[in-house]
């Protein structure tokens, strides 16, 4: 009685706060929906124009799903120059004629659609996806063009404002469905996006589309010109022919975009299997009340894993073996899947050894090597859901071949062909980041959970050793450090520290797609196989070279 009674004591302070980190969440992203704020949000409407993210609505059938891509990327970034929220453009997955896409659409209210480094990076990251998964894309342009005092930081690189137009070449090459809307400016080299898609259409009145506006064509060539007579819709549409069609509003303009993918011819999928959907049989909201309230509980990662898969049911591989990592099959909204989780519970090995939970150990990088080896065999995605300290450290695991196990366990992930899918449900600290397929591994999608943290280390392990080097470099210096002194420094560096692993900083960065409620974790996998079907996988397996 005492430990049911302790147990319930348990699972409700962990759902009081897994759920007021639920709630924080969707506070902070109702407030990036407000991008540059109500006052830009009315100059737009002033003209005639629809928001970006009215746009999306407008646009995207409401009667299918959808999920946001770095909806908190520049989050906290930017200050001295007013912020950028969203790195001022919006991306979406969703369905437009029922035909499932990515949609970008440029955030007028914010530095008007200005590019800022983030905001390259984040295109990016829509492109890549696009290709990845053959998506067709939609950009729904209304940008000022490179945010110029940071031109340095976002012209000249490879992965810079320049690689977007490269990629409108290689995507249309492969055959990517490409459809641009001019809904607002369309400045310098941002031309090329649009006009390098494969149709392009231009609303009037409020559209333009120029490689330079009326004030720079004076001061180069001295010719006065207004804007709307140098690239407005009827210049463009009906003198230059550089649009295909114009449109009198945006609603008109979106309407024909859905026209169009109405009529988008079937491409060959990949051929993941797929039956009906079955709810888990588990209660799903019971994660808020499993997923420990601190970073040093232990828990059952299969009770999670029952909360997110098909009638709950997991047919674990080699279950008594390397219980560190769990692998198995199962279903996600009908699809089959092949997950590979980190067990933060303590567990005895059959030699009568401990396990420590979120650690991977020679044994349990083996099994997930194989697991996966299978998984490309039989061709069926994968989803990895983190929590994971690292691999284990010491003598012992190095005289076994730590090393060597952990990189059969990262070369089976980097090769793997089919999709992969990263959940990082709560610690993702160093190489254990890499081998459970981190963002540098090419998942097709990667979020968070609103209690992850992301970092080479703790918080706690990563203070206390800046510290030894802050004070033993102090003290060199011939200063005294007292108690107290160091007991501030280290909250000093804790503070730091905790900030960056925060799963908010990751989101700013683009080092996760998004930060979601543990309840949508189903719907963002099964969105993402669906994307990733559309995609035929043209290569074999092939790990090369592993040492056993």
């Amino acid at each position: 009685m005492c430990d049911a009674m302790a147990e319930n004591i348990e699972f409700n302070k962990n759902e009081d706060f897994n759920k007021t980190l639920v709630s924080n969440l969707k506070q902070r992203l109702a407030k990036v929906a407000e991008g540059g704020g109500k006052k830009n949000a009315a100059k737009q409407h002033e003209k005639g124009k629809l928001l970006a993210r009215e746009r999306i609505f407008y646009l995207l059938d409401k009667d299918h799903p959808q999920i946001e891509i770095g909806a908190f990327a520049a989050d906290g970034m930017y200050a001295e120059q007013g912020g950028c929220p969203s790195a001022g453009v919006v991306v979406v997955i969703g369905y437009v004629s029922g035909r499932q896409c990515i949609v970008v659409a440029n955030d007028a209210t914010v530095k008007a659609g200005a590019w800022f480094p983030m905001t390259a990076k984040k295109n990016l990251r829509a492109q890549e996806i696009s290709i990845e998964n053959r998506l067709p894309i939609i950009y729904l342009v209304d940008s000022a063009g490179v945010y110029l005092p940071m031109q340095d930081e976002i012209f000249p690189d490879k992965e810079h404002f320049g690689r977007i137009f490269r990629n409108n070449a290689v995507m249309s090459s492969m055959g990517i469905i490409q459809i641009a809307a001019i809904m607002g400016s369309c400045v310098a080299g941002g031309a090329y996006l649009p006009i390098m898609s494969d149709e392009a259409m231009i609303v009037d009145k409020t559209g333009s589309v120029f490689l330079a506006g009326s004030y720079l064509v004076k001061s180069a060539i001295g010719e006065v010109v207004d804007n709307e007579t140098l690239g407005g819709a009827t210049t463009q549409c009906e003198i230059s022919g550089v649009t295909d069609n114009k449109f009198p509003d945006d609603q008109s303009c979106l309407d024909y975009i859905r026209r169009v993918m109405d009529k988008l011819g079937k491409l060959p999928n990949a051929g993941f299997d797929r039956k009906d959907s079955i709810s888990p049989a588990k209660n799903e909201k019971d994660i808020y009340g499993i997923i420990p309230d601190t970073r040093d509980k232990q828990y059952e990662m299969r009770e999670v894993i029952a909360r997110l898969v098909d009638n709950s049911e997991f047919d674990e591989f080699k279950q008594k073996y390397g219980q560190s990592i769990l692998c198995g099959y199962a279903r996600i909204d009908g699809w089959a899947v092949g997950i590979v989780a980190n067990q933060r519970k303590v567990v005895k090995s059959k030699k009568g050894e401990m396990q420590f939970g979120g650690v991977i150990y020679s044994d349990s990088a083996d099994k997930a090597a194989r697991f996966i080896m299978n998984c490309n065999q039989r061709k069926i995605p994968l989803v990895f859901i983190q929590d994971v300290t690292g691999f284990m450290v010491g003598s012992r695991s190095e005289h076994g071949g730590i090393i060597k196990d952990g990189a059969k366990m990262v070369n089976a992930m980097s090769n793997s062909v089919v999709p992969k899918f990263t959940i990082i449900a709560g610690n993702s600290y160093g190489a254990g980041n890499y081998a459970m397929c981190g963002k540098a591994y090419d998942p097709r999608l990667i979020v968070s959970w609103p209690n992850s943290q992301l970092a080479v280390m703790s918080g706690a392990s990563a203070a206390k050793t800046l510290l030894q080097i802050q004070t033993s470099t102090m003290k060199a210096q011939g200063k005294e450090v007292t108690e107290e002194e160091e007991s501030t420094l280290l909250k000093t560096i804790t503070d730091r520290y905790n900030e960056q692993t925060s799963p908010y900083y990751a989101a700013s960065r683009m080092w996760v797609d998004a930060i979601i409620d543990p309840l949508d974790t189903r719907k963002w996998i099964s969105m993402g196989i669906e994307m990733a079907n559309c995609a035929p996988i043209e290569k074999p397996y092939n790990v090369g070279v592993i040492q056993t």
